[in-house]
This record gives C-alpha cells, structure tokens and sequence, in this order.
C-alpha cells in the first residue's frame, strides 16, 4: 500500500490572538508542526499544543521562522548561514522543553514561511538550518519542499529527510511554491485540490501553475489549519486519500 504522512502548521496563536483550530485538526493528521515563539506562538500556546498532540497520538516537529511576529515569518531576512543555525536551534530547544516535560520525542523539523521559502533555492542558508538540527538532534527528520536544496542539503549532511508537497499551493515549473502575492499561487478549489494530491502521492506528478507537468517527491501533504474552511479541508483530504487506497503514517514510520 502506498503511504503518506499527513502535516499541518499548528500552534501558531499568541496571547489573546487565537489562529486555526488545532484541537479539531490534531486528530485528523499524523504529523503536527508547532511554532516554536518567532514568527508565531508563545510559550502557553506551545505548551498546550504538545499536550494536544500527545493526547491525541501525533507526532510532534518544530517549525522554526524568521524572528517576525508582525509579518507571520512571511517576510524575507537577509542572514548569514550561521545566523540561520543559531536562530534554528534556539526554537529547537524551546519546543524541546516543552516535549520533554510533557513526556513526548519530537519527530522533525520543518522550517517555516520565507525561512523555508529561501532554503528551498539557497544551499548555503539550508546547511545552516540543517547544522543546527544535526548538532542538536541527529535523529531528527528534516521536512523540506520536494526538490529543493534543504532537502539535497539534509541528505550531504546525513539527515533523516522527507520531502513534502502541498495540497492548496500552486508551483513553479523549478518545483518552488508560487509566491503568495502572485495570482492563483493558492489552489482555493477543493476538488482541485484533492485531485492535485492524489495525483502527487500516486504519480509523483504535478502541474505547474504554466500548465507544465513536473516531478515532484510526496513522503508528506502540508493542509493549513488556518483557513476560513481548514477543518472540511483537512478532513475531505483525509477521506479522498483512504478511498484511494493510500494510508496514513507519521514520518518516522516513513523515513
């Protein structure tokens, strides 16, 4: 049988500002990415999203950002690799406390918005995020975009590594997400949608936003928690990928 891990970006609420529906979305994946306090989150809202996932048997990652609360980590930086490893392994340790006092093992890492974004075409900035995760926790499993050089630069350097596509986003005939500013860079159609991720699990295949068909490596599917209909999304994606034969595991059963 075919497989796939399932993963969202959660956690990503701060103080009195409440973003998704994690507790509804938790039980319906098999892979949880929780914001680690710098483009999102804060240490209450980490803290209950961990005991959430362990409540509900799902496999906990970091998503570390850009230190940009105001821009959501959407906002390109400019830094060095070995900024990018000290900001990456700053959020590692922060989650890490949280998953060790509550008794859970963090699965893997999974940059998020511009940090993931630039890593994705920058192999230099990429071997920074992934010195950190290898000096931090070897074992750990680097999520990164399907192709791109995070993902080439995870494997140079003896990392665990899935690759992982999206089901709402549009790509770029090279493989990266087409920039969110751009129209149709986000797939608003659910039919649409769920046709595009059976095909990229099963085929390995998607259309580009040029009408081009291009390769593309699915080890796990990102459906964002955060939308106006997220939950349906997630589980009409859940249902369309059972009827099709294909199963659901967390990373490390993949890896």
């Amino acid at each position: 049988m075919v497989c796939v891990d399932l993963n969202s970006d959660l956690g990503e609420s701060f103080g009195r500002y409440t973003l998704g529906m994690d507790d509804r979305v938790i039980p319906l994946i098999t892979s949880a990415n929780v914001a680690c306090g710098y483009h999102a989150s804060d240490p209450v809202v980490m803290e209950k999203t961990v005991a959430m996932a362990k409540e509900a048997g799902i496999r906990v990652g970091a998503h570390p950002g850009f230190p940009d609360l105001m821009g959501f980590g959407r906002r390109n930086m400019a830094v060095t690799p070995g900024e990018a490893r000290a900001y990456v392994l700053y959020q590692l340790g922060a989650l890490e406390g949280f998953c060790r006092s509550g008794g859970i093992r963090m699965q893997h890492v999974k940059p998020h918005g511009a940090l993931y974004n630039m890593a994705a075409k920058d192999y230099e900035l990429s071997k920074g995020i992934c010195q950190a995760i290898k000096e931090f926790d070897k074992n750990l499993i680097v999520l990164a975009l399907s192709g791109g050089e995070l993902a080439r630069a995870a494997k140079d350097m003896g990392l665990r590594t899935a690759q992982e596509v999206f089901a709402d986003r549009a790509y770029e005939e090279d493989g990266t997400l087409v920039s969110r500013g751009k129209p149709g860079a986000m797939i608003t159609d659910e039919e649409e949608a769920i046709a595009r991720v059976i095909r990229m699990v099963k085929e390995q295949t998607v259309t580009a936003i040029t009408g081009k068909d291009i390769p593309i490596r699915a080890d796990s599917v990102c459906v964002h928690g955060d939308g106006e209909k997220a939950l349906a999304f997630v589980e009409r994606i859940r249902q369309a990928l059972g009827q099709a034969g294909i199963g659901l595991r967390p990373l490390e059963e993949l890896c």
